[in-house]
């Protein structure tokens, strides 16, 4: 395992700080804390374990600003969109302010009779939370909040790119009363997430990609715990030739494809256009994309920063010479760009078609494809033809034609007339190389715990 962590930042390359990583040994002791701790924990009234998580949410609140740069130095998103992450994830903890008691707390099911019947949830123990350097703060609270609250204790490895954002989310729990045997931050990269799995946990929740969500499933098998797996996809929107506003469409579609530089798990990263729009919804796109500031993240105004890991300028490098070489248009971008930092143009392609790799497998980057089709059968033919299963988008003037195509996706999430959309009503899940499970909703917040029936003769 090795020793130190270098935090780089993405617009420049330089070291801002070296970590020293978690050991072995430290591991072993952390998962014997945070075992202990759980029992303690989950004897603690549930509003008590709510109100720990509200002042939480108070403190992130109070520290935005730094919290917004620390996330910007280790990730190059942004800071303007770092601040409205920070922001939105308070939805998480409002959520969870209204919904716990009621999915959490004993269900009686018959109570009358000769037999009393009722369901009471109990947390799963210490749970591991692998996280995601994307969006540490939506992931993370999807995660290691809900658990909290639940009864659990968490042992929690941020992404090696997303550290000290971590390490801050440590400090403010326990600032807010969690204490320090429920919830501890692991430093390391992938070998210290592989010895993870070999402790004595209780359930694992990952954010990241297919590969090594696989890989964690088959290696956690054997224990039986519930594994949830948040990973990747190939979310395909479709702009059906009766938009009512081309224009507007062409923004939010481009929106949905570079917002974080293209690096969310629900990016848009195919579009389908009837061919009756294609060319004006081609033009307006081309020219929203252009207009995109690109440059230093620490500015305001910038839309589109460096990608948060250097080997990501490969991939884009080589979906874009495998378009090129196979006939794609290219309109905008296309190369990375010069200076410090891992920067990639913005880049925008059309005539595009399923034999290119930039329509079929993930990109998590500001490169986007974009397909002629000539109806809605061949559109839901080439939305379905993926091995992902996240989300999928229309865009149309007609409910009922939207519907129709939406009921046909695969997918975890569906919209309409909007997309790249996240909320805490409704449950977060994949299908097929996109994940197993559900975070958010009433189903996010039992996902931390397991039911125990009571049948009571009085």
């Amino acid at each position: 395992m090795q020793e130190n962590i270098a935090i780089r930042n993405p617009a420049t390359g330089a070291v801002e700080a070296t970590l020293t990583s978690t050991t072995t040994i430290e591991l072993d002791v952390m998962a014997a804390i945070l075992k202990q701790g759980q029992r303690k924990w989950a004897k603690v009234p549930l509003q008590d374990r709510l109100n720990c998580i509200f002042r939480f949410g108070q403190l992130i609140s109070a520290n935005k600003q730094e919290l917004a740069e620390i996330l910007t130095t280790e990730t190059g998103k942004p800071i303007t969109q770092s601040l409205n992450e920070i922001g939105g994830a308070q939805n998480r903890i409002e959520h969870l302010r209204q919904n716990a008691a009621k999915w959490l707390s004993e269900e009686v099911i018959v109570g009358e009779g000769a037999t009393l019947e009722s369901i009471r949830y109990e947390p799963l123990g210490v749970i591991a939370n692998i996280s995601a350097w994307n969006f540490p703060y939506n992931v993370g609270f999807n995660v290691f909040l809900y658990a909290l609250v639940a009864g659990n204790s968490v042992l929690y490895k941020p992404s090696e790119f997303a550290t000290l954002t971590g390490q801050q989310f440590a400090k403010y729990l326990y600032q807010a009363g969690i204490p320090d045997d429920i919830f501890k931050c692991v430093v390391g990269d992938g070998e210290t997430g592989q010895y993870i799995l070999s402790l004595p946990l209780d359930g694992y929740f990952f954010t990241g990609s297919y590969k090594t969500g696989l890989h964690i499933a088959k290696t956690v098998a054997h224990k039986l715990v519930p594994v949830q797996l948040e990973l990747g996809g190939k979310d395909p929107l479709y702009v059906a030739d009766d938009v009512t506003d081309i224009e507007q469409a062409a923004v939010s579609a481009a929106e949905g494809a570079f917002y974080n530089n293209g690096q969310s798990c629900c990016a848009v990263e195919r579009i389908y256009v009837s061919e009756k729009i294609y060319d004006k919804f081609v033009e307006a796109f081309v020219a929203e994309v252009a207009s995109y500031k690109v440059g230093d993240p620490m500015t305001v105004d910038t839309f589109i920063g460096p990608l948060t890991r250097a080997a990501q300028l490969t991939v884009l490098s080589d979906q874009v010479k495998d378009a090129l070489e196979k006939g794609a248009r290219l309109r905008l971008g296309g190369h990375a760009l010069q200076g410090k930092g891992y920067y990639y143009a913005p880049t925008v392609f059309e005539h595009c078609d399923h034999s290119m790799a930039l329509m079929i497998d993930e990109t998590f980057g500001p490169l986007i494809g974009i397909q002629k089709v000539s109806s809605d059968e061949e559109a839901i033919g080439l939305m379905q033809d993926t091995a992902y299963g996240l989300t999928a988008a229309v865009f149309s003037s007609d409910r009922n034609r939207a519907m129709r195509i939406l009921d046909q996706m695969d997918t975890g999430t569906v919209y309409w007339n909007c997309c790249d959309r996240v909320s805490p009503n409704v449950p977060w899940s994949g299908r097929r190389n996109s994940g197993l499970g559900s975070t958010l909703s009433a189903q996010g917040i039992r996902a931390f715990v397991q039911p125990k029936a009571y049948h009571l003769r009085p």
